[in-house]
């Protein structure tokens, strides 16, 4: 977190990161719910963004961000290992996610958007207000 000159740019580009998440796996979950016509390439190129991209938010989570205005509860902090455990599975998830767009299987990738938007939701749950 030394990168950060206030904690409010901590928070700032750790709300920004989810938001380009949320733009990528949004991409993924039109397609697989069949809001748009299903295209492989962009399945897969959005999954490669969204591994990519969920490795970033976890840094401007640093200790100063306690009690900087925002919406994480403070179980972030005071539960850190469930946190870290809650990175990880998400982390796992979009990992899985980008494999099965690369396979260009539909089916596979209904399964691992299904499995990433749940530990997204459980994430948000535990510790989002």
């Amino acid at each position: 977190s030394a990168q950060f000159q206030r904690p409010e740019d901590a928070v700032k580009y750790r709300q920004s990161v989810m938001t380009v998440q949320n733009f990528h796996l949004g991409r993924i979950g039109a397609m697989v719910n069949g809001r748009v016509p299903f295209d492989a390439k962009l399945a897969q190129e959005n999954a490669a963004v969204l591994e990519t991209v969920t490795k970033l938010a976890w840094v401007g989570y640093g200790a100063e961000t306690e009690k900087t205005k925002s919406r994480s509860k403070p179980e972030v902090w005071m539960e850190p290992a469930k946190f870290k455990q809650a990175q990880d599975a998400m982390m796992g998830e979009v990992v899985k996610l980008n494999a099965a767009a690369k396979t260009g299987n539909l089916d596979q990738i209904k399964a691992a958007f299904s499995a990433t938007a749940g530990s997204c939701k459980a994430c948000h749950d535990a510790f989002r207000e």
